[in-house]
């Protein structure tokens, strides 16, 4: 565990840093769970520096970036966006797209500052929930969003390499 973390809003020039988070994360919590071709060609299209690139361009996606303290290295980061979830509300609901963060960072507190800074943002959005999705094998995740407040909402299929896989989604009253 570590929070030797710093964090700020994400700009032009992070894509490749945030792809290599996106990937990396996504490796190390999928590993033997998923198939490993799968996981590749998941993360050639879902985790690619353009994705980031066009997050970071969408002036309605907010993108936060960790950075280790001592070098800088990318660590981590969130990003909020419009929803595209089963029973979300466009019109007044935020989705946490992604919340990720490199194993040895886990358990520090950077997360629940990543989290922090996504849920000011969709308050002050005016948004009145935020949602996300996890991964329904994922405990430990499931665990911190529910310690952080998140109720279950509904479930979706979230497709990998051509395999449908059980998501949560997860819902955070923002009392707007």
């Amino acid at each position: 565990m570590s929070d030797d973390a710093s964090i700020r809003r994400a700009r032009a020039g992070d894509e490749a840093a945030l792809a290599l988070v996106g990937q990396a994360s996504f490796l190390e919590t999928f590993s033997g769970v998923l198939d490993g071709a799968a996981i590749v060609e998941h993360c050639l299209r879902a985790h690619s520096a353009a994705k980031y690139e066009q997050w970071l361009a969408d002036p309605g996606t907010a993108v936060w970036i960790a950075e280790s303290a001592s070098g800088n290295a990318p660590v981590g980061y969130a990003v909020v966006a419009r929803p595209d979830l089963p029973g979300a509300d466009p019109a007044t609901d935020l989705e946490l797209k992604r919340i990720y963060l490199l194993g040895r960072y886990q358990g520090g507190g950077t997360g629940r500052k990543l989290l922090g800074w996504a849920v000011e943002h969709a308050t002050a959005a005016g948004a009145a929930r935020l949602l996300l999705g996890v991964y329904a094998g994922n405990d430990r995740a499931i665990g911190f969003y529910r310690r952080q407040g998140f109720v279950d909402f509904t479930e979706r299929k979230f497709n990998v390499g051509g395999r449908d896989y059980d998501d949560r989604v997860m819902s955070l009253p923002l009392g707007v």
